[in-house]
C-alpha cells in the first residue's frame, strides 16, 4: 500500500484581460511584481481533509465516528482525543491497482500548486489530470517524473516550477488553467 498526502491550491474565477497597468488582476501569474495587486479571485485548498475545497470544511474528519473510507480519519489513533476540527486525516492510502480521484473541480479556474508526500516507489504511482470533459488525460505520468525525481531517489531540487524537499515533499507551481472543470486522480 502507498500513502500519499496531496494538497492542491486552486484559483477560481478567471477574469479580465491582461494588458494595461489598470487591468483587473485575475490572481494568476503571481510574482514579485504582482504582490501588491488586489484580485477578486477565490482560492481553494483541496486535501484529504477537504476533498471539495469548500470554505471552512478543512479538519472535518471525525477521528472516532467517520465510517466513509474517503473521509475516515486515517490517523485516528493519534487523534482520537482531539475530536472534530483538528487535522486528523493528513493522507490517503492508495491500494495496489486502485485509482482515487483527489480533486474534481467544477467551473473555470487554474491549479497553481500541488504538494505531495508520496511513499513507496514514485515510478509506480501515476498522476492523471483531465481538463474540460476530456476522456483521455492531458497529464499521465509517474508522480516522481512529474516532480523531476524519476529515479525514486531523493535529491533536493529548488526551482521556480518544482521543489523537492527532504521527506519526499514534492511541490510544483505549474499554472494549469481549465475552462469548465478539472479532475486529478492518482493510482
Amino acid at each position: 500500500m502507498k500513502k500519499i498526502s496531496v494538497l492542491l491550491v486552486v484559483l477560481l474565477a478567471l477574469s479580465g484581460s491582461v494588458g494595461a497597468q489598470n487591468y483587473s488582476f485575475n490572481g494568476l501569474d503571481m510574482n514579485m511584481g504582482t504582490l501588491s495587486r488586489l484580485s477578486n479571485a477565490r482560492t481553494r485548498s483541496i486535501s484529504p481533509e477537504n476533498y471539495t475545497g469548500e470554505r471552512g470544511k478543512g479538519g472535518m474528519a471525525d477521528p472516532v465516528k467517520d465510517k466513509d473510507v474517503r473521509n475516515k480519519a486515517n490517523s485516528w489513533a493519534a487523534a482520537k482525543d482531539l475530536g472534530k476540527g483538528w487535522k486528523v486525516n493528513p493522507f490517503i492510502i492508495v491500494k495496489p491497482g486502485e485509482t482515487i480521484t483527489v480533486a474534481e473541480i467544477e467551473g473555470s479556474g487554474a491549479i497553481q500548486q500541488i504538494w505531495m508526500t508520496p511513499t513507496g516507489n514514485w515510478r509506480f504511482s501515476i498522476l492523471r489530470m483531465y481538463w474540460d470533459d476530456e476522456k483521455e488525460p492531458s497529464v499521465e505520468c509517474p508522480v516522481g517524473d512529474f516532480f523531476a525525481s524519476a529515479y525514486n531517489e531523493y535529491a533536493q531540487l529548488s526551482s521556480l516550477a518544482v521543489c523537492v524537499n527532504p521527506g519526499s515533499a514534492f511541490n510544483c507551481y505549474w499554472k494549469m488553467p481549465f475552462r469548465k472543470k478539472a479532475k486529478v486522480c492518482t493510482r
